[in-house]
């Protein structure tokens, strides 16, 4: 495991994060959602499954999660953390191209950095919380269309944080280079009713679809 320095509006921190090097010159930067870390089983399994597919990986976790806090920080902290993780891949690996992909939270953690400014080769979102379940009239979507690099939604069509689906269509619509992967009777956490299966596989069965829209 690796740490990374991280400078803070607040001062500098450091965060951890597990850096596993690949074979086919491509780096996919791994966030955890809001209610759980980077080594929860799903992203371990999503982060091996990758690997096994010839990507680098680098999972991390935000500053809150390092000081053992369960609600996460300001949305600055983790877009300095977003351009801390991106800058350690880039230095791993230089001539690697650099994917952002995150579980819900992190992966709209990850958008908000490009709409800043932040330079990856494309972005893969795994449950875009669009907005909180039963608050449609409150979307989190308008920095979305000003990314300029390639944008893959994977949703669950059950998943409460985008419904009504018509709406994510519409915002889905906006961006300028987005398409959209749907995985049936999937919740937010790509649980099936009927279908029992570990976190960790649920994850690893996600990343072939995201190799796909990163293979070189």
């Amino acid at each position: 495991m690796s740490t990374v320095s991280v400078d803070l509006p607040t001062g500098t921190t450091t965060v951890s994060a597990d850096w596993v090097p690949g074979t086919n010159g491509s780096t996919v930067v791994i966030a955890h959602g809001a209610g759980a870390g980077k080594d929860h089983p799903f992203l371990q399994g999503y982060a091996d499954a990758l690997g096994a597919l010839g990507f680098s990986t680098l999972r991390f976790n935000f500053p809150y999660v390092e000081q053992g806090r369960r609600m996460p920080g300001p949305a600055t902290h983790a877009i300095a953390t977003w351009r801390a993780v991106v800058a350690f891949a880039r230095a791993q690996d230089p001539q690697a191209a650099v994917w952002a992909t995150g579980k819900s939270y992190g992966g709209r953690m990850a958008s908000m950095a490009v709409a800043e400014g932040l330079v990856v080769d494309g972005l893969a979102y795994l449950g875009y919380p669009l907005h909180a379940p039963g608050k449609p009239e409150k979307p989190r979507a308008e920095h979305l269309a000003a990314i300029a690099v390639p944008q893959l939604f994977v949703e669950g069509t059950n998943d409460p944080f985008i419904q009504p689906i018509s709406q994510f269509d519409d915002v889905v619509a906006t961006c300028r280079n987005a398409r959209v992967v749907w995985i049936d009777g999937g919740g937010h956490t790509f649980e099936v009713k009927g279908r029992k299966l570990p976190a960790s596989e649920i994850g690893a069965s996600l990343a072939p679809i995201v190799a796909e829209f990163a293979r070189p």
